[in-house]
């Protein structure tokens, strides 16, 4: 009889181990599960958090050359744009940040975290970059934008050289930007990876023209002559879209 019973408690404790085998990457699959579901919650009221996206370069490496090279558009916007998508959707899951728009996340820059603020104006600066540039030889400014220009600054000459005054004067790695401030057009620069959207930006308003003066963005071709780099880029900003941007 206690023989019986033994053999009977053996069988029934490898069944039960066999069944905890079994199931055990289904079980594990369900608390995983819970953990993304929790983490969903604790966002707030958007089903999934914001998420940064590149958008399509719109023409080949080497469309721009000789102003620009291109290898320096393919590590540009291979190498450096992707990892600051990458980085910036990787804080927000992270940092838990339930922002319903890239202005809601800029709304709230000075509150972010370093990860999450530094890539996040990466990813759309280098966005907003990409758009700027076409290839050919640019005619410079004409209709809305030129007319906008010329009442800012007098003379279309004029904001070309503030712009690359802007563009050479600033500090280390940044921008050069042309915003526009409820009406009136300014010219601004901004250190790292800032933006005129910036809750604490110095100068705020609507972006419609940007430079990159990272030493990335032009070292490949022309070491330490940033000059010369402007001066190229001239060639290749994409007044079109400039003139879109202005409304």
């Amino acid at each position: 009889m206690k023989t019986n019973n033994r053999r009977k408690f053996i069988e029934n404790t490898l069944k039960a181990t066999l069944a905890v085998t079994v199931a055990g990457p289904a079980i594990l699959k369900s608390a995983s599960a819970s953990v993304i579901s929790v983490k969903h919650q604790q966002l707030g009221n958007n089903d999934t958090p914001l998420k940064f996206t590149q958008v399509p370069l719109g023409f080949e490496y080497a469309a721009l050359e000789p102003n620009i090279d291109a290898l320096t558009m393919e590590i540009h916007y291979t190498k450096h744009h992707t990892a600051y998508i990458k980085n910036v959707n990787e804080a927000i899951l992270t940092d838990k940040l339930n922002f319903a728009s890239e202005k809601e996340f800029f709304d709230n820059a000075s509150k972010l975290s370093a990860k999450a603020r530094n890539n996040g104006g990466g990813a759309w600066n280098h966005n907003f970059f990409w758009e700027s540039l076409k290839p050919g030889t640019s005619a410079g400014p004409d209709g809305k934008i030129k007319d906008a220009v010329v009442a800012a600054f007098g003379t279309v000459d004029k904001f070309k050289e503030l712009f690359t005054q802007a563009a050479l004067t600033r500090f280390g790695s940044g921008w050069a930007w042309l915003v526009n401030d409820n009406g009136i057009l300014k010219v601004t620069s901004t250190g790292n990876q800032d933006n005129p959207l910036f809750d604490n930006a110095q100068v705020k308003g609507t972006p419609l023209l940007a430079l990159d003066v990272w030493e990335h963005a032009y070292y490949l071709k022309y070491q330490n002559k940033r000059n010369e780099y402007i001066a190229g880029w001239w060639n290749v900003v994409n007044w079109d879209k400039v003139n879109k941007r202005l409304g």
